[in-house]
């Protein structure tokens, strides 16, 4: 090791003068305790060249500050990150030693190498969004970067790792990088990879650049010469820039046009920035274009305005095509200072940093990241790197036991994780393994969990669930689960209590059941049978009940509300007494309809309404029109009775049925009702609107029992969403 000593006293001596602004005495002394630290931790460690790893961390320390532009805390960062997990040198020693900024950022850097990147390429923007919102100090992804980069400068001792490296770099870190403005770094990124994955043709490519780059820049001043001296004879305060483009570029840009080296026209980029005032901006670079396109023909079918239209991260430039001298084509860019800086710094407002920073607030995150980048002197002010946003997460992002990412909503649940999976899966979902350790299905999920469900036969969805899911599909599915139970167990309640019926010798009837239902203070006869099924209601009772309300005269009552309502319609309606009357099939004497309005139907909870000519309009408690006339006409309002229908008895009832539009939905409804219910149809008429339908049903029913069965089968078809009875 000692054969290294005067390698490792120069690159730390190095880290020390590359800042771009002098250290202070006391961030020197700091980065000297870091380096004495690792030096000591690492001082019987090699990579694998046989190198002291605290070179290896030295460099990274070093593109850090001086190619990245970062300072003290980040050095220190570089230097110590990784040792709490390898020693007994914890983060409370690094807090206790340099301070909780570098605890924290440390901290944050564990948690994303801890990230599995097998499958990076099937999901890379999501991963990237995830990455991102994980990371609360923007140096965590720097001096991430620095580390790759420095990976890649040694790839050679990478090992059985050098593949999952150069995933990373290329579905997450290049990107990053050309987020951050870093262009340089990714430009170093890009050709890296290239010249290891693809070493023959980046070869080629360099030497062909080499072979005629003194031969380009004579043809750029040539090029350059007539225009620069067009502009200055019209008083144009301007700046021409020009640069080859790299190898990893180029490349792309053959692939991409299907042509050779020597026909890729591009190899360079030359620009014309001019100086001016932000009213003229648009009509000083036509102006321009206009003077270029005097000296060399123009290309038309390669114009690009993005100054009328700028693109939609905000980058404005007119792009035009030219013939240049020798008839090769050359690429200018036009634009102003100000679209200039939007250019090379970024425009960051269509990158919504961690999904939920709102415009204004990620152009002036980021806008300080690139001021820091740019200015070392800012380096220091710590609150610099954070987000303002760092509060508000809008989404969660966790993995499969395979490594596939999932995004969901923040403040999702393992159960909402399950059913995202699959209906099957969440319905008999009992608990989870998140990171090797077993939860409940109420857990909350985090950011970057492994989650393995784990499932039950005998589990099934119940109605507390409700309490903690956060997804709306999650939500839909246990409602239509709990619905789907209720209806079985209410089928199992009515056969239950039509047997006790019989065994008490209480002939059955729609009279019996209303009462029922109304003696529970219940909506419908389903809730009723389901109390019955569950045991929620004793059938003691039931039989008490009934008892007392058979011994009553029902053939007296239904004579007495005939007279009472024949009487009415030879008398003038002056009394605010409320009379009930019993309707049905056989009193064909009553002169009674049923409101068009509502469109009631046998077992309804109805009233009746009597009319100016002394008719009677039976209407739904329901009714639009309910509240306003039994406020009015309170003294005009009957109560209702219904006396059970012969078995051939049918109303009219419709339906409005909405959902996706599946192949095959609206045949499978038509199955229901007809085939499976034997229901017949008046009239159906579908409409569909992209991926959706609406349906309108007209159908005939027994009852409003009947109704609902209908109602709860068409539910159950794949497709349909909600079931409504239109007027």
């Amino acid at each position: 090791m000692n054969s290294y000593e005067d390698a490792i006293s120069a690159k730390y001596n190095e880290l020390i003068e590359c800042s771009a602004t002098a250290m202070s005495t006391v961030d020197k002394v700091s980065i000297k305790l870091a380096f004495d630290i690792a030096s000591d931790i690492y001082r019987e460690t090699t990579t694998a060249d046989g190198r002291p790893f605290i070179l290896y961390n030295l460099d990274i320390a070093i593109i850090a500050v001086r190619e990245i532009g970062l300072g003290p805390t980040s050095a220190i960062c570089a230097l110590l990150h990784g040792i709490d997990q390898k020693t007994q040198y914890s983060i409370k020693n690094i807090e206790r030693d340099f301070g909780e900024h570098v605890a924290e950022i440390i901290r944050g850097f564990n948690s994303i190498s801890e990230f599995q990147t097998e499958r990076i390429s099937y999901h890379s923007e999501a991963f990237r969004t995830m990455f991102l919102s994980m990371i609360d100090d923007m140096r965590v992804i720097l001096i991430r970067l620095a580390h790759r980069l420095n990976d890649l400068r040694h790839i050679d001792i990478l090992g059985d790792n050098r593949d999952r490296f150069l995933n990373e770099v290329k579905y997450l870190y290049i990107p990053i990088a050309h987020r951050l403005g870093l262009y340089n770094v990714k430009s170093e990124f890009e050709e890296r990879v290239m010249k290891f994955e693809q070493p023959d043709i980046f070869n080629e490519i360099r030497s062909k650049i080499q072979q005629t780059k003194s031969k380009q820049e004579v043809y750029i001043q040539d090029f350059m010469r007539p225009i620069e001296r067009e502009l200055l004879a019209n008083k144009y305060k301007f700046e021409i820039k020009w640069r080859t483009k790299s190898v990893a570029s180029i490349w792309a840009k053959m692939n991409r046009q299907n042509v050779s080296f020597e026909e890729v026209y591009d190899l360079f980029a030359i620009r014309i920035i001019i100086n001016s005032k932000l009213k003229k901006e648009k009509e000083n670079c036509w102006k321009v274009y206009s003077h270029i396109t005097n000296i060399y023909t123009p290309n038309p079918k390669r114009l690009r305005d993005w100054i009328s239209t700028p693109k939609a991260s905000g980058y404005e430039s007119l792009h035009s095509t030219v013939m240049g001298p020798n008839n090769k084509w050359i690429e200018v860019q036009i634009r102003t200072i100000r679209m200039d800086d939007d250019a090379e710094k970024g425009r960051a407002a269509h990158w919504q940093y961690k999904g939920v920073m709102k415009k204004k607030d990620t152009e002036d995150w980021l806008s300080q990241v690139r001021d820091i980048l740019e200015n070392p002197d800012q380096i220091y002010h710590d609150r610099s790197y954070k987000s303002n946003g760092e509060k508000h997460k809008e989404s969660v992002f966790v993995f499969t036991p395979l490594g596939d990412l999932k995004q969901l909503p923040m403040g999702s649940t393992v159960l909402d994780f399950a059913f995202g999976i699959h209906t099957d899966i969440g319905s008999k979902c009992s608990g989870a393994r998140v990171n090797n350790k077993v939860v409940p299905i109420r857990y909350v999920l985090k950011n970057g969990d492994k989650i393995d469900i784990l499932t039950s036969k005998n589990q099934i969805p119940k109605l507390d669930w409700l309490s903690f899911v956060n997804t709306d599909k999650a939500r839909t599915r246990i409602r239509r689960h709990v619905k789907e139970e209720k209806y079985k167990e209410a089928d199992i309640g009515k056969s239950l209590l039509f047997r006790k019926l019989k065994n008490w010798k209480i002939k059955s009837n729609d009279d019996i059941i209303s009462f029922l239902v109304k003696h529970y203070k219940l909506e419908a006869s389903i809730d009723f049978y389901y109390l019955v099924a569950t045991e929620k209601i004793d059938l003691t009772d039931i039989k008490s009940l009934l008892q007392k309300f058979v011994e009553t005269d029902v053939n007296t009552k239904i004579k007495e509300s005939v007279e009472t309502v024949s009487q009415q319609k030879e008398k003038k309606v002056n009394t605010g007494n409320r009379d009930i009357l019993y309707i049905g099939d056989n009193l064909k004497n009553i002169d009674y309809r049923m409101a068009k309005c509502c469109n009631p139907i046998q077992g309804d909870n109805v009233f009746g309404f009597i009319t100016t000519l002394g008719g009677i309009t039976i209407h739904r408690d329901n009714c639009p029109n309910a509240k306003r006339l039994k406020e009015k006409y309170e003294y005009r309002v009957l109560d209702i009775k219904w006396i059970a229908s012969g078995e051939g008895s049918l109303s009219k009832a419709n339906l409005r049925i909405s959902g996706e539009d599946e192949l095959g939905v609206v045949g499978a409804i038509s199955k229901v009702i007809s085939d499976d219910l034997r229901v017949n149809m008046h009239s159906i008429n579908f409409q569909t609107s992209g991926n959706k339908f609406i349906g309108n049903v007209s159908v005939s029913v027994k009852d409003h029992d009947h109704l609902l069965q209908l109602i709860h089968k068409i539910n159950k078809v794949k497709g349909v969403n909600k079931v409504v009875r239109a007027k």
